[in-house]
């Protein structure tokens, strides 16, 4: 049972990294037929670096990513401390709401929000373009916000109270006592919300096409119109590159939450 256990996960395994192993092969192809492998070349990343409007384009995306991931690991860290101040019943209904964005369909997110943008803008402000830069900074930080609240909630519950009660007896003010003590134990878990939520925001497409407008456009949303048409070598090298970006991001996190765990069991056994 564990040899067919093992060799179907990595059936598993073959299936979900296979398309990136192409396309990464076809970024450095001299040919455009990704079927054949002509030479090995670097032209095509020299050419994705020559093309201002692609450079734009991802400079769109890092901007949302960066600004929304700031934004949405600011207010989750508010919300689950808020959380885990409630008592276990309240606790489980906040963290069942939190939930819903997360196993709710992409589209169906997409669609109200955009809605929701078109009502607003319309109804308050009289705007016939309501989808603007804002719209979809605001999408962003919403459905981020879910992923840095599950993050942070179980370094919270990890994180002995006792500490920030001896601070505050110490005379530390509450407000010192959580930049002192609780902000320095949830950190691992902040940092992993924060590079969870950079990495959901530059990969989104779905929201961001239904809440963007036509002055700032992402990357994702504007590689959809190029589907339509043979695509360029020069996007495989970009989709290369952001794959490799996410990858590295990925593995700090694992680090991170890894050295976290260990600096923690280590100052417990130094305590006992």
């Amino acid at each position: 049972m564990k040899k067919v256990n093992r060799v179907l996960t990595i059936l598993v395994f073959i299936f979900l990294y296979i398309p990136m192993v192409v396309l990464i092969v076809s970024s450095f192809n001299t040919g455009k037929d990704i079927t054949q492998f002509d030479g090995f070349t670097l032209r095509q990343y020299v050419r994705l670096f020559q093309d201002r409007s692609l450079l734009k384009l991802l400079g769109n995306s890092l901007l949302i990513s960066v600004l929304a991931s700031f934004v949405a690991t600011a207010f989750g860290t508010v919300a689950a401390l808020g959380i885990h101040g409630l008592n276990p019943r309240l606790r489980k209904v906040a963290m069942t709401l939190t939930n819903i964005p997360m196993t709710n369909p992409d589209i169906v997110t997409g669609v109200s929000l955009s809605l929701l943008f078109v009502f607003v803008g319309t109804r308050f402000f009289g705007q016939r373009n309501c989808l603007t830069f804002w719209t979809l900074l605001i999408a962003h930080i919403t459905f981020n916000l879910p992923y840095v609240i599950l993050n942070v909630m179980p370094k919270l519950s990890q994180t002995d109270a006792s500490l920030t009660d001896a601070a505050m007896d110490l005379g530390c003010t509450p407000i010192q006592a959580f930049f002192k003590v609780t902000l320095h134990e949830i950190m691992p878990g902040i940092v992993s919300g924060a590079i969870m939520a950079f990495t959901m925001s530059l990969d989104d497409f779905v929201i961001s096409y239904f809440v963007s407008g036509l002055d700032f456009v992402t990357l994702p949303v504007e590689i959809y119109s190029y589907t339509k048409k043979p695509l360029q070598p020069k996007i495989y090298a970009m989709f290369t590159l952001l794959f490799l970006l996410i990858l590295v991001l990925m593995v700090a996190m694992n680090l991170i939450q890894m050295y976290g765990d260990k600096k923690k069991t280590a100052s417990r056994g130094a305590g006992i």
